[in-house]
């Protein structure tokens, strides 16, 4: 039981962390708006959790 809450802990504070960097943040940085820009955007979270999951796949084999 304790493991779950500490899991839940570190995923509600990474959770913070990243609204607050969005927040305050990511409004003073100028990154135009481009289509390029949009499609690494949208596509960046996919492509990060497919390389997690390819590197603890080869480390589990």
């Amino acid at each position: 039981m304790e493991n779950q809450v500490e899991f839940v802990l570190k995923v509600f504070l990474l959770s913070a962390g990243i609204s607050f960097l969005i927040k305050y943040l990511a409004p003073s940085l100028s990154i135009p708006m481009t289509a390029t820009n949009a499609l690494i955007m949208v596509l960046l979270p996919t492509v990060m959790v497919a390389i997690a999951l390819l590197w603890r796949f080869q480390r589990l084999t």
